[in-house]
């Protein structure tokens, strides 16, 4: 049994005051104590909060950040445009550069404060677009590095097969995705058999409505164990939504509630491009939607009607997509001044009774994410993991900050450091700023880079 104190803690029921967590061998948070003596207990430097839940990652991606800033000749640069980079960038990426990359996304998001992820696993095939052989090669990479940085995983297996909507045959671009339903089911058995071993939570991700059909999509949903969580984007661009309607006479989104008969182990991912009557919904489904505000801005993807959605009732969660930034606050921070801008208002957000605007999107955001990677965590309570930060007292941005007041600190203020330690059932995995692997895993990353320019 482990015993730690924090002068504040953010639980359920808001900021508590001296308070000392009871956590189990298991990693389970056991007890929690308030306003009690801490003597005699190792007592954390700074405030602790639930760490987040990363709901959306492509971790390979980490690579590919920084490098697709150059206007084109005919300066129509797009998320489609960018696709194409990420294509031609994946085909100098092998297993060992695989790994390389998605253990620095890891170690990265443990330092940002995330200490579960769902990986959104499409890359399966070798970068000629053959199966490897082992059709899980790929994915026993992506376990591999969440061991290395400690993190819990999600690992949501993509089944794409194709390149639009109506069937269309995927491309030479896709090769590295592309699965029948004979070989994903092949792979998800692989993985089904090493979900106990390897101690990640199983899901399924049909990729979107323009890689599968309907009748894939039933499919791959009926694979997935009852309870299992279902990951799906769905309407990030508006050119998706129009070759939606042309194809379905219907919207992403609405279609997906029409007849994917949603509910809580749906994760939406993006939702970007909703109808009010999308919006309420969703909202009613019970599903997340799985946002990354700073990837959809890069992106130039649109805006999130974040405002209608929260108060028709709407659950989120954030996530670090394509990891161009790895930082929950940032998204979180993100997400607000979109909806202001949007609004021409502050605090858009923000409900009465939620107390400090920061604190809501953080609790907020940390028990959908729970949801979407279907994992005890999210919030500081008996039962869940101990999935903790302990926030920075000496980043000049916290400093002499109330509790009440810290998150909007850490999040819309100019810290740059809010994240001093962070545990992940029960194991510090980043103490005063450092994760334990980082030099090792930042090593094999430059040496993994240099490996992909050579290819050029």
């Amino acid at each position: 049994m482990l015993r730690i104190a924090a002068t504040a803690a953010l639980l359920p029921d808001g900021w508590a005051r001296n308070v000392v967590f009871d956590i189990g061998d298991d990693g389970v948070l056991a007890k929690i104590e308030c306003d009690v003596e801490a003597q005699g207990l190792e007592q954390v430097a700074g405030p602790v909060i639930p760490a987040m839940p990363n709901l959306h990652s492509h971790a390979f991606q980490r690579a590919l950040a920084g490098r697709t800033g150059r206007n084109s000749p005919t300066h129509d640069d797009s998320f489609w445009t960018w696709r194409q980079s990420m294509y031609t960038f994946l085909g100098r990426v092998d297993a060992d550069a695989f790994e390389a990359v998605t253990a620095q996304a890891y170690v990265e998001m443990a330092k940002s404060g995330y200490a579960s992820v769902a990986e959104f696993h499409y890359v399966h095939n070798d970068p000629a677009g053959k199966p490897y052989g082992d059709p899980a090669e790929l994915a026993w990479r992506v376990v591999a590095a969440a061991r290395i940085a400690g993190l819990g995983l999600t690992l949501l297996p993509v089944f794409y097969a194709r390149a639009g909507f109506g069937g269309t045959p995927a491309t030479a671009g896709q090769q590295r995705f592309v699965h029948t339903m004979d070989t994903f089911t092949h792979l998800y058995e692989r993985l089904r058999q090493g979900a106990d071993r390897h101690g990640y939570v199983l899901g399924v991700a049909p990729h979107s409505l323009r890689a599968v059909t309907p009748e894939e999509l039933g499919q791959v949903v009926r694979l997935a164990a009852q309870g299992a969580p279902v990951h799906i984007h769905a309407a990030e661009q508006t050119k998706e939504v129009d070759e939606c309607y042309a194809w379905s006479q219907l919207r992403p989104v609405e279609w997906l509630l029409t007849h994917a008969g949603l509910d809580a182990r749906w994760c939406i991912v993006h939702a970007t491009h909703m109808t009010e009557r999308e919006v309420v919904g969703l909202a009613a489904s019970g599903a997340i939607v799985g946002l990354a505000p700073t990837t959809e801005a890069d992106l130039g993807d649109g805006i999130f009607p974040g405002h209608a959605y929260l108060a028709a009732g709407g659950r989120f969660g954030v996530g670090s997509d394509s990891n161009t930034i790895v930082d929950p606050f940032a998204e979180l921070r993100q997400f607000e001044w979109s909806q202001r801008s949007r609004a021409r208002r502050r605090n858009v957000l923000g409900s009465a009774g939620d107390g400090t605007i920061g604190t809501a999107l953080w609790a907020r955001a940390a028990r959908g994410g729970a949801q979407a990677v279907a994992q005890p965590v999210g919030a500081l309570e008996a039962g869940r993991r101990a999935d903790l930060v302990v926030l920075n007292p000496s980043d000049p941005a916290l400093a002499g900050q109330a509790a009440d007041d810290i998150l909007d600190a850490a999040i819309f203020g100019p810290s740059r450091a809010p994240v001093r330690d962070v545990m992940a059932g029960g194991k510090w995995i980043v103490r005063e700023g450092r994760h334990l692997a980082e030099e090792e895993v930042f090593g094999r990353y430059r040496a993994a880079l240099a490996r992909i320019d050579a290819l050029r």
